[in-house]
């Protein structure tokens, strides 16, 4: 997701360990109201949310349903990350919405 005082841009990734993918794939792209919807979309079903410019427009160049780049792995590994390390936290305890800098 990226909006610095711009139009919003909002890119969504799937990835599901148990299909055996090799990598997430890119499965919506949006700027505009579209990037708005996407990003609300999201919040709606509690979808963490990363803001990242650089890697936003990295990946809206990503045909849909096509894997991520190999170059974008480390990236995005460290937001898999992220979010899997959130999601086993205790239901009390507090949670960041964005990884840390």
């Amino acid at each position: 997701m990226s909006s610095v005082g711009k139009i919003p841009l909002a890119v969504a990734l799937r990835y599901d360990a148990l299909k055996a993918t090799r990598a997430p794939k890119v499965v919506a792209v949006g700027r505009g109201e579209i990037g708005r919807q996407i990003i609300e979309t999201a919040r709606e079903h509690g979808v963490p949310l990363e803001t990242n410019e650089h890697l936003a427009e990295a990946l809206a160049g990503v045909e849909l349903e096509t894997e991520i780049p190999m170059e974008l792995y480390e990236a995005i590994a460290t937001i898999l990350a992220f979010i899997l390390r959130a999601s086993v936290l205790p239901a009390d305890m507090p949670r960041a919405t964005t990884l840390p800098p």
